[in-house]
C-alpha cells in the first residue's frame, strides 16, 4: 500500500526569517493523522534568511539529521562541536540525555535551504554524540546511496535505530529499485524533480508512505533527487 502525501498538504510556517514546511505535526502545526511514520517523526523543509538562525535550544532522546540542499548552515553545540554543513554533508546528532545547539545561516546574501529529520531512537537515556560525513553527487547518481544506518555500514553515519536512509539522484527515465522486507515500512520524500514509485506519481516536495510492498521501483520523469527511509 502506498499513500501519497502531497507537498501542498504539509504544514506551513512563515516567521519572516524562517520559512518552513512540516511533513508531520510540529510546533503550531498539528494533524492527528500526520504524527509520523513508524520511527520517522519529523521532516521539516526549512529556508533561513541570510544572517538569521535558530538560537541555542535543547533536545533530548532524538536522532536528528540535517541535510543541506543549498547554502551553508553553521552548527554549534554543547558537546563542543562547531561546524559548517554544506550540500552533500549529512549531519547526525544523537540528543540522548540532552544537548543544546544553535543553527545559523552565516551568509550575508543567500538563504540556506535544508531538511531537518528526526528519528525516534531505539532506547532513551543514551550519551549525546555527533557525526558529520560528506557524500558526493557521483556517489548518489543513478543509485541509492546509504547515508545513515544502525551499524554505520558502507561509510554511512550511525543512527540509534534500525533505520536505513538512502539518497539518490536520477536523470529522466532512470530507474532505481529497492527490496523491502515483509516486516518493514518505508517513506519516500521527493526533494526535487518528478518521479513515480510503483506507479504512484510524485512532484517536488511530495512523499509516499509505504507499507506491505516487497519491491519498490522508482522512475524519474525529470532530473530528480530522492530520500528513501527503510524503517523498522
Amino acid at each position: 500500500m502506498i499513500t501519497l502525501r502531497k507537498s501542498s498538504d504539509r504544514g506551513q510556517a512563515d516567521h519572516g526569517w524562517l520559512h518552513s514546511q512540516h511533513s508531520f505535526s510540529f510546533a503550531d502545526y498539528h494533524d492527528p493523522q500526520e504524527m509520523g511514520w513508524g520511527p520517522l517523526r519529523v521532516i521539516n523543509e526549512d529556508s533561513v534568511e541570510p544572517g538569521q538562525g535558530f538560537g541555542t535550544h535543547g533536545h533530548r532522546d532524538m536522532e536528528i539529521i540535517s541535510y543541506v540542499l543549498d547554502g551553508e548552515l553553521e552548527h554549534k553545540d554543547s558537546m563542543g562541536n562547531g561546524t559548517v554543513i554544506r550540500p552533500g554533508d549529512v549531519q547526525r546528532m544523537s540528543a540522548g540525555t540532552g544537548v543544546r545547539h544553535s543553527e545559523f545561516n552565516p551568509s550575508p546574501r543567500s538563504p540556506v535551504h535544508f531538511l531537518q529529520i528526526w528519528i525516534e531512537p531505539a532506547a532513551v537515556g543514551m550519551a549525546p554524540s555527533y557525526e558529520q560525513k560528506y557524500f558526493s553527487p557521483e556517489e548518489k547518481q543513478g543509485r541509492l546511496r546509504l547515508l545513515a544506518s544502525q551499524d554505520g555500514r558502507d561509510g554511512s553515519v550511525t543512527v540509534h535505530r534500525d533505520t536505513d536512509l538512502y539518497a539518490g539522484l536520477l536523470g529522466p527515465g532512470e530507474k532505481l529499485t529497492h527490496q523491502l522486507a515483509t516486516d518493514r515500512m518505508a517513506y519516500l520524500h521527493l526533494i526535487r524533480g518528478e518521479a513515480s514509485i510503483n506507479g504512484v506519481r510524485l512532484e517536488t516536495g511530495d512523499a509516499a508512505k509505504i507499507k506491505g510492498e516487497e519491491k519498490l521501483t522508482i522512475i524519474a520523469n525529470a532530473d530528480s533527487e530522492v530520500l528513501l527511509f527503510d524503517l523498522d
